[in-house]
């Protein structure tokens, strides 16, 4: 399940292909927002089905070594530990999670770029995979490498990258938190795939308002930007992060329950990664410059103790 971080990254990507479109319609906007955050459970099948793949692959490949015209010792007797261990066995005996991932699997399959097999190629040749072989029988240690190939080969593969962004744009961004899930998963010995990826109702109308109060008070926060910006046209003004400074005006002058703090951090944090650093230092200013001047103008309210 998704958290208020990653929310508000996908309400940033929203607002953003909301204004690139010049979308007018806001139902609309809010409503392909939902459906991209929902489309997070459907990449965390997705990986898992590349999982399953790999791991079908290596039987197949143990097989037709042993008939090869001349095969080897090796080839004869494999080590199978790839696909011969407690983490295998305990991830197939979810026999509702593995229908899911077959009727899920044709999405490596149907293209020609012969996926599974060069990442299976990669884990083959990895000091992972060799470590691995050699090491004793224990789950514990087939979950490590299990995540260790995923976070390291898997995920990291340029190709795999390129097919998830024929899918959705989106995902890519989402790879990372999906990842995590996972692996805290097989840690705990398990796969979480919930009904929902929102925690609960109030995340999701936090994303539903974060997006749609924005975009309602978007004038007032233009003229806002405009005034504090002094010698900055709006037009210099990178969309990114005016975006970012409109969303952080949205929850502290509109959300009584987020701590000011909070809201500050966050998008400082987050310009981090969408902004340049002469960006992040000019959010930080202008949205200190702001805050003093909404207190100053009793526009904040909050209730609680210290969300002041």
């Amino acid at each position: 399940m998704i958290s208020r971080r990653h929310i508000r990254l996908k309400v940033i990507q929203s607002l953003y292909a909301f204004r690139s479109q010049k979308e007018v319609d806001v139902s609309k906007g809010k409503k392909d927002m939902l459906s991209h955050i929902e489309d997070i459970s459907e990449l965390q099948l997705v990986v898992l089905a590349l999982l399953l793949l790999l791991l079908k692959h290596a039987e197949e490949f143990f097989e037709e070594n042993k008939r090869k015209y001349l095969p080897s010792k090796e080839d004869i007797n494999p080590n199978t530990k790839f696909v011969d261990n407690e983490f295998v066995k305990l991830l197939y005996k979810d026999k509702r999670l593995i229908n899911k991932l077959n009727n899920i699997s044709f999405f490596w399959q149907d293209n020609d770029h012969d996926i599974v097999r060069k990442i299976f190629m990669n884990i083959l040749k990895h000091d992972l995979y060799k470590k691995y072989l050699n090491q004793n029988n224990n789950i514990e240690k087939d979950i490590i490498f299990f995540n260790n190939i995923l976070n390291d080969i898997i995920l990291n593969n340029e190709i795999l990258h390129h097919i998830l962004e024929e899918r959705s744009i989106y995902w890519i961004d989402d790879l990372p938190f999906v990842a995590t899930i996972l692996m805290s998963g097989f840690k705990d010995r398990r796969v979480v795939l919930p009904k929902s990826v929102f925690k609960n109702k109030t995340d999701k109308d936090f994303a539903i308002s974060l997006f749609d109060l924005t975009i309602r008070n978007d004038q007032e926060y233009e003229d806002i930007i405009v005034k504090k910006a002094k010698n900055w046209d709006l037009e210099r003004i990178a969309i990114m992060d005016q975006i970012l400074i409109k969303m952080a005006f949205c929850e502290i002058l509109n959300m009584p329950e987020l701590p000011i703090k909070v809201s500050l951090n966050e998008y400082i944090e987050i310009s981090k990664y969408y902004s340049t650093n002469k960006s992040k230092m000019f959010i930080n200013g202008l949205l200190d410059s702001a805050i003093t001047d909404f207190k100053d103008e009793n526009k904040i309210i909050k209730t609680g103790r210290g969300l002041m």
